[in-house]
């Protein structure tokens, strides 16, 4: 039986970018940008899913607690 890991990560969230893509910063530190405009919800959505793909998980096992509506964002990793 397989145990959930459940990581929290700290993002900088850069909107507008010209291309999607995740930066280590360290263990749990990240820069996630991503092309889309802060604008209902758009930007949180391509941040979950450049998140999943980096941590090839699905977009269900990730998620902002904190920070929905600013650049800085604590997210839940649920492995």
């Amino acid at each position: 039986m397989s145990h959930n890991k459940i990581v929290n990560i700290n993002i900088v969230a850069k909107t507008r970018a010209k291309k999607t893509g995740v930066i280590k910063i360290d263990d749990k530190n990240y820069i996630v940008a991503v092309k889309e405009e802060p604008h209902d919800g758009k930007a949180n959505d391509a941040i979950i899913s450049a998140l999943a793909k980096y941590f090839h998980i699905t977009k269900s096992q990730v998620s902002i607690k904190i920070g929905k509506t600013g650049k800085n964002k604590m997210v839940i990793i649920n492995k």
